[in-house]
């Protein structure tokens, strides 16, 4: 059995905050309540009120505020001597990392943010870290190294009966089965995800997995009308709970949508919209993603080869750079799917290059 999901994040004096609070209301609850901690000299209390301060920042997208705050909150954690506080500030700075594209600084504030919580006795940060891991993994495309990892830690959040860990874990393996192509599995999987978030009144999870389903929904079964039902229900948690990255992710997924079922014209308007939502947040992933679902549109609307072939190329190179192996193998299917031949130059050896993102040129396309 599960319980009610909750947000272990909000800490100190902000517990009764809800999963499903609104980022803007934690935001404003979390400065209050920094700021007077700080007024206080109440470090402790600081390092745990700037915790939720940093996540609302991050999920907003608010990526400089975001990075200031986990700081923050870091060093006023190490001044309270607090080594579980110190393990969430990292966790916090680990996961900003991996959302702005640093993967390999992500995976080294993780990988101590997990030291710090067995250290400090915090079996629940060091489970979050080590989830951050082998979600940067699976992002990265590296399923080898994280499909079992994902395994021992979705098997240890139903043993607690953690309702909100759980349906992270099965949506994250349910990815790998759907980038695998096992459609059949990773819909049980979200199905699952669906039903545990729904009854935990986790409303952000529920969103992501319904995500999941509406992808599937439509690749699997070409049924675009009941995707696009699945995505129209997530974007109702997402807008009132203002989560930035998930409704742009949404977008993006209904990008998808429109382009399987051949309604190319609507595919570019989602794409481009979702576009812009990942350029303003800093997202380098979704932004890359983005760009594809753009260029095979414009592509199919009669876009010029070379312009389209340049694009991907560069989409290429971005992806190359920043690391991500499961977007690069999508950006050569589209190169093969429209009959261009694969054009990709050396690039630097830099993968925590975060800002090498690069920019389309939909001005000159539509």
């Amino acid at each position: 059995m599960y319980g009610k999901a909750f947000a272990p994040e909000y800490q100190g004096a902000l517990t009764t905050l809800s999963v499903n609070s609104s980022l803007d209301d934690v935001l404003a609850a979390g400065t209050a309540r920094l700021r007077a901690a700080e007024q206080a000299g109440e470090q402790g209390e600081a390092a745990r009120s700037g915790l939720a301060v940093a996540e609302a920042h991050r999920r907003l997208g608010q990526i400089r505020e975001a990075d200031r705050a986990w700081k923050a909150s870091y060093r006023a954690a190490r001044d309270a001597g607090d080594v579980a506080a110190m393990a969430w500030a990292l966790w916090s700075g680990g996961t900003l990392a991996r959302q702005r594209g640093a993967f390999a600084l992500a995976r080294r504030l993780l990988g101590l943010a997990a030291e710090f919580g067995e250290r400090g006795g915090d079996i629940v940060v060091r489970g979050y870290s080590l989830a951050g891991l082998a979600e940067t993994g699976r992002i990265q495309g590296d399923y080898d190294a994280v499909g079992r990892l994902h395994e021992q830690l979705l098997a240890e959040a139903r043993r607690r009966g953690e309702a909100r860990h759980t349906v992270w874990a099965l949506e994250g393996i349910a990815q790998m089965h759907r980038n695998r192509g096992d459609h059949d599995t990773a819909y049980a999987l979200f199905e699952e995800a669906a039903e545990i978030a729904a009854k935990a009144e986790d409303r952000r999870g529920r969103a992501w997995a319904l995500r999941g389903l509406a992808d599937i929904v439509s690749v699997r079964d070409g049924d675009a009308d009941r995707a696009l039902r699945l995505l129209a229900e997530a974007e109702e948690s997402c807008r009132a709970m203002n989560l930035s990255g998930a409704l742009a992710y949404n977008h993006k997924m209904r990008g998808n949508v429109f382009y399987r079922a051949g309604r190319y014209g609507e595919a570019c308007d989602l794409y481009e919209q979702a576009l812009d939502e990942f350029r303003a947040m800093g997202e380098p992933r979704g932004e890359a993603l983005a760009r594809l679902g753009l260029a095979k549109s414009l592509a199919r609307l009669g876009r010029d080869r070379d312009e389209t072939a340049a694009e991907l190329a560069d989409l290429a190179r971005v992806l190359e750079r920043i690391g991500l192996r499961h977007a690069r193998e999508m950006v050569a299917h589209a190169q093969r799917e429209l009959g261009l031949e694969p054009r990709l130059e050396p690039v630097p050896d830099d993968p925590d290059d975060a800002g090498a993102t690069g920019r389309t040129r939909t001005q000159a396309a539509r």
